[in-house]
């Protein structure tokens, strides 16, 4: 039986080398990008000297995992954290609602121009939308201060204000990233069968109700499993926009686990505590993911291909 299987699979490579030969590229970056780097994992738990390497460099257990977590602001750093998180959970319904407005859109020229302006902002790199951000809102000649001084308020350095941090910085990237975020669900909507709709309208639906009973069902599995991978990430905020927008005046909001990683990591030179950091930060993420996904299970029965 084994023989037999041998040779069907060798047959099957000889038959389709040029297919597998073309896998080769991808399997070599998967393993050489994903895999590989499994190793610095190590650093984590030693006092790395880049002179001496992994192999050689002192193991200190977990001594950096417990420093970052005895470090004084650590409370303000899952807390701002979380704060980022969960601005960016309160948008997680908006990808949903534009992807169903673009469905209910009957003209497919200007449905599909609509999606086209909308994608484009995705396009735009972070360090222009954090500038773009800054320009509109800076006390002398930016746009939103401008707009409050003719209704009779006063202007004022708003990235400045601790408070205003998560709102600005959520709101920076709504316009970037809302339009993307609708593919899944237009793509989706596109393979829904219409004869479903038309059913449901001979019979007397209304548009609300087509929407709660026909388009809501049929995306809940990709409503569930984006969920689940938002919750899984909830403390792995980007770390480029935060630290473009931040300044010496909103720091006790804008400091995040990224970017005191950064601070300690690449500026600091502390590669072992950067390291535990950012181990410490993906333990969390699998419990999230591995959580939620039992969850989403047990409520609807939706999950991730995950045990």
């Amino acid at each position: 039986m084994k023989e037999s299987r041998l040779h069907r699979t060798g047959r099957l490579i000889k038959k389709y080398w040029i297919l597998y030969l073309m896998l080769l590229a991808p399997i070599a970056a998967l393993i050489i990008f994903h895999y590989v780097p499994f190793y610095g994992i190590l650093m984590a738990f030693q006092n790395f000297k880049p002179s001496l390497g992994v192999s050689g460099s002192q193991w200190v257990g977990f001594k950096h995992f417990e420093t970052f977590i005895n470090y004084p602001y650590f409370g303000r750093l899952i807390k701002n954290t979380l704060t980022l998180s969960l601005y960016a959970l309160a948008c997680f319904p908006m990808p949903i609602a534009l992807a169903i407005m673009f469905n209910e859109i009957r003209s497919n020229r200007l449905k599909k121009t609509c999606q086209t302006i909308l994608y484009l902002p995705h396009f735009v790199s972070t360090v222009v939308v954090c500038g773009m951000t800054l320009m509109f809102i800076k006390e002398e000649g930016g746009l939103i201060n401008m707009i409050i001084e003719a209704f009779g308020g006063e202007a004022k350095e708003w990235i400045s204000f601790p408070e205003l941090f998560p709102l600005i910085y959520q709101s920076s990237g709504v316009w970037t990233s809302l339009g993307w975020g609708t593919i899944l669900y237009t793509a989706s909507l596109a393979s829904l069968s219409q004869e479903h709709i038309e059913a449901a309208r001979m019979d007397g639906a209304s548009r609300m109700q087509i929407i709660r009973h026909i388009y809501i069902p049929h995306l809940k599995p990709i409503i569930i499993i984006q969920l689940i991978l938002q919750l899984g990430g909830i403390l792995s905020v980007g770390f480029e926009k935060a630290y473009l927008l931040q300044n010496p005046l909103n720091l006790s909001a804008s400091s995040i686990i990224s970017t005191y990683s950064y601070g300690v990591g690449l500026v600091g030179g502390e590669y072992s505590y950067a390291a535990a950091i950012g181990l410490f930060n993906n333990i969390i993420s699998i419990i999230m993911v591995l959580t939620t996904n039992f969850i989403s299970k047990k409520v609807s029965d939706e999950r991730l291909g995950l045990i």
